[in-house]
């Protein structure tokens, strides 16, 4: 293989040591389509050395003060961010998403992960209650749930990756994390960085490799009782099979299908921006992304128009290019699915007014191989089709009409997921109903993605079980247990 000797190779990090594999899989950069990383392929031995060093590091680590703790991830978030350019440098390559955003997202929100955490843990109080007839009282306590498995996906690898690690460790858990095998460089990278801000061995063992064989063997662990993943659908109703025998506690965040609603009075100066941006962000890879736009008829064209104009601004480059708005795909495998999408609404006799199919990629010759798609604005479609159902989870998105309030929502509560949804409207009566009656677990109302950590974060139907935020997450990564006492 040309070009073997530069290629980066990770190691598994177990018990506070990097450790070679015997076996190792390609990493792909995105923008050039050429291997740069290879990344361990571990199994079911390498899980069960991280889970053993877990479980060593458990007593000490979940006997230390909330305040030791604390202090602990304030560290490596200072790290972190003394590293910030490094790192960002780091998960745009892997990832493909413009350096930009990595700069001012990625790696940012991963160090305000530490620091949100490492504050909260100290601000939970337990209940009390008094019998005084029975001459009790009763109290409650939480402790730490043992070690966590936590699994990871590619699209924001080390922000979502630390906003399971950073609440799992200040809980007083130990952990065994799975970062995607496409996207886990700046995993790799934080491993350096624990020992210096005084996490002890075991505490963090992070194991890299495929879900069908590291996922695998860790949900399947019988000494590894909680989960956290964020991913797909299938994926997760997979983990549910095999943790039911174990009674595992789940944290299960996946995909959405996420409705945009426009009402005629809203501020479109405002709206349009945001909505290409909710769009087409991160290349459309967030969980969070807007993939189906509801436009109330009155203004349907005007907003067409505006938006078609605002999308073909929205700049496609290499990631390191400071002008560029989006960058590549996360793989090969991925942008085919997605152009399949393109595809199928064409055959279903869709209109196509920019991006895919459409408009030129204009890229730099060594570029050419990678996997970089346009902006696509898609019309004329059912919402039966696939494209209104399914998540594609791309640069992809649908713009259809509607007439009523009560029509709207019931056909945007039409699909299996809910996890976010966005309303446009100056009318602040309206607001509050539509938000209300959407079957989300977000609802932005006039912005998108401003989000408030202390508060829940999840979505209901097929998006997902369970909450993360300040007491979401703490409750989640402890189990309560009520003391009464006779005197």
């Amino acid at each position: 293989m040309a070009g073997t000797k530069a290629l980066l190779m990770l190691e598994n990090f177990i018990d506070g040591k990097f450790l070679p594999c015997s076996s190792y899989i390609d990493s792909y950069d995105p923008s050039t389509g050429e291997v740069y990383c290879r990344v361990p392929n571990s199994g079911k031995d390498e899980i069960e050395a991280a889970v053993k060093a877990a479980r060593e590091a458990f007593p000490g680590w979940s006997s230390r003060s909330p305040q030791e703790r604390s202090r602990v991830l304030n560290q490596v978030a200072d790290l972190l961010e003394q590293s910030l350019e490094e790192f960002a440098q780091a998960e745009s390559k892997d990832q493909g998403k413009t350096l930009a955003l990595a700069r001012t997202m990625d790696i940012p929100r991963s160090v305000q992960n530490f620091r949100f955490f490492a504050s909260s843990i100290l601000h939970h109080t337990s209940e009390c209650t008094q019998m005084d007839h029975l001459g009790c009282m009763h109290y409650t306590v939480r402790t730490p749930v043992g070690v966590a498995g936590l699994i990871s996906p590619w699209n924001l690898p080390l922000y979502l990756l630390t906003w399971k690690i950073a609440p799992a460790m200040a809980a007083g858990n130990t952990v065994v994390a799975k970062p995607s095998e496409l996207t886990s460089v700046t995993a790799w990278m934080l491993c350096t960085l624990l020992g210096k801000a005084g996490v002890p061995p075991g505490v963090v063992n992070i194991v890299f490799g495929t879900g069908p064989r590291v996922g695998e063997a860790l949900v399947s662990h019988p000494e590894v009782p909680l989960i956290s993943f964020t991913g797909s659908q299938p994926t997760a109703e997979r983990i549910t099979q095999l943790s039911a025998p174990h009674c595992k506690k789940l944290s299960l965040e996946l995909g959405g299908k996420n409705p945009a609603i426009i009402f005629e009075d809203a501020n479109l100066d405002e709206c349009i921006p945001a909505t290409v941006r909710s769009s087409f962000a991160n290349q459309g890879e967030i969980c969070l992304c807007t993939s189906r736009i509801f436009v109330q008829k009155s203004i349907y064209t005007e907003f067409l128009k505006r938006f078609v104009e605002a999308t073909r601004k929205w700049k496609v480059g290499i990631p390191s290019d400071p002008l560029a708005s989006m960058g590549a795909l996360i793989s090969k495998a991925h942008l085919e699915k997605v152009r399949s999408y393109v595809k199928r609404a064409l055959a279903e006799g869709a209109q196509i007014w920019c991006g895919e199919g459409v408009d030129k990629l204009n890229l730099p010759a060594r570029n050419q191989a990678g996997y970089f798609m346009l902006p696509t604005v898609i019309t004329d479609i059912k919402d039966e089709s696939c494209c209104m159902t399914e998540e594609i989870f791309g640069p992809v998105t649908c713009v259809v009409p509607f007439d009523s309030e009560e029509e709207v929502i019931e056909r945007a509560n039409n699909v299996k997921y809910g996890l976010a949804a966005t309303v446009w409207s100056s009318n602040v009566g309206r607001v509050h109903r539509v938000a209300k009656k959407l079957q989300s677990g977000l609802v932005w109302t006039n912005c998108w993605l401003i989000r408030e950590l202390n508060l829940p974060f999840g979505g209901m139907k097929s998006s997902g079980i369970g909450r993360e935020g300040a007491k979401d997450s703490y409750d989640f990564f402890t189990e309560i247990k009520t003391i009464t006492v006779k005197h």
